[in-house]
């Protein structure tokens, strides 16, 4: 039997009209060539899909807005989950259920009306489901943590081909292991996830010339400021060309960006000694609506290739801060504060961990070398990688995950996925493979 008769979306071969357009995605450094792409238009159109690749013995690779794109699959099966765009908000519960193919535009905009938020990251453009699996570092994360530790339900299809309903209380070691170890269970097709009650922050931007004393004057900040406040440093050499605002063309900038959950007054008081480094070029900080809240990082919205590693680091000493502010010609380098809640195990712990590092440290350029030798050159305070800014490089799993959560994840490798059919690019290896 083939079981892709039964599929309602598309399923489509090299040869035929929109492979292409289906396996492309927001990253163009790679894309995906499978032997078969099933555009799944419904979960059951995932179960067939899975079963398939089950029976033939099949690598599957999964794809919703394609930002995250790490290694590029080669043959097999690719499970295209952009169409399942199901979503509804439960306002009495502050949740939200949402398809694999949503994003969290929509989910901003559906939140709104009832004064609840998600926790989304700065682009409204990125998938939910990715993004959630492989941690979700968002606009309010040291308010609120992880977008993973605000999840309720999975529902995912097992590489067996079975569609499960995935809690805490039904299947405690999947649901563990899902958050942080993202598609190597499996393809989800919908979440659960908690809403928060935010209608407005005050944020935005400072544009300021980029040099080793914004970097340390915004590192020693961070060490003042309460957990409603989450930051940013990113280091942009911007190019000299039409498009650019016209301060900042041609320049090496360090765009300085804020969100607070505290007051308008608060916020203000707390972005003085910023303001205070001198004459910002551009200055966006107010208080804002939640759903004009993308302004704040103002992210590229169009598709783009680009290459990217990180590192989660205890530290930066003046010595690390130069080394970053040294080796950022010719590349976008960002500095995200952690601390505060992210700090905090959850009620439910998951895959993600080094939850004391103090800031991540990521890089992305046109060309791969050039994030890996300024992260590398981080190695000596490095605790590990966080595996939603891993961008068109793969990196070894066991640097994902802190030793006794790998050689857990491992163990349930063995029992979900012996085969390793699942988890292109940052596949876990099945306990004694």
């Amino acid at each position: 039997m083939n079981e892709l008769a039964q599929v309602t979306g598309p399923v489509l071969r090299p040869a035929d009209d929109g492979y292409d357009a289906e396996r492309t995605g927001f990253q163009r450094a790679a894309a995906h060539h499978p032997d078969v792409i099933v555009a799944a238009a419904t979960p059951a159109d995932v179960t067939a899909a899975v079963a398939y690749a089950a029976a033939r013995d099949l690598p599957v690779a999964v794809q919703s807005s394609g930002h995250g794109l790490a290694t590029p699959a080669a043959g097999g099966v690719l499970v295209s989950t952009r169409r399942l765009t199901g979503l509804r908000v439960d306002p009495g519960a502050r949740t939200v259920r949402a398809e694999a193919g949503v994003r969290w535009a929509d989910v901003i905009a559906a939140a709104a009306p009832y004064g609840l938020a998600p926790l989304n990251g700065s682009a409204p453009g990125v998938g939910v489901a990715g993004y959630t699996l492989g941690g979700g570092l968002g606009l309010l994360a040291r308010r609120f943590g992880y977008a993973a530790d605000h999840v309720r339900a999975i529902d995912v299809v097992t590489p067996d081909g079975r569609a499960r309903h995935v809690t805490p209380d039904t299947e405690p070691a999947l649901f563990w292991a899902l958050r942080g170890g993202r598609d190597n269970f499996g393809v989800v097709t919908a979440l659960e996830l908690d809403l928060v009650p935010v209608t407005r922050v005050y944020g935005g931007g400072l544009y300021l010339p980029a040099g080793t004393d914004v970097l340390e004057a915004w590192h020693a900040w961070t060490g003042t400021v309460p957990e409603e406040v989450t930051s940013s440093l990113a280091l942009i050499p911007f190019p000299d060309v039409p498009g650019v605002p016209a301060p900042l063309r041609g320049r090496h900038i360090a765009h300085v960006r804020v969100a607070s959950t505290g007051t308008a007054a608060d916020g203000e008081r707390l972005v003085a000694p910023l303001r205070a480094l001198g004459p910002a070029l551009i200055d966006t900080l107010t208080d804002m609506p939640y759903t004009d809240s993308a302004a704040i990082y103002s992210d590229p919205a169009d598709p783009h290739a680009y290459h990217g590693t990180n590192a989660l680091v205890g530290g930066l000493d003046a010595g690390a801060l130069k080394t970053i502010f040294e080796r950022s010609t010719g590349s976008v380098v960002q500095l995200r504060h952690l601390g505060g809640a992210l700090s905090r195990t959850p009620e439910h712990p998951s895959a993600i961990g080094f939850r004391d590092a103090a800031y991540l440290v990521s890089a992305l350029a046109g060309a791969p070398e050039v994030p890996a030798a300024l992260i590398g050159a981080l190695a000596p305070v490095t605790r590990g990688r966080f595996l939603n800014y891993l961008y068109g490089m793969p990196a070894d799993a066991r640097e994902l995950y802190e030793p006794e959560a790998y050689r857990r994840l491992t163990e349930l490798k063995a029992a979900y996925d012996p085969g390793a059919r699942f988890g292109a690019g940052r596949g876990i290896a099945a306990l004694g493979s």
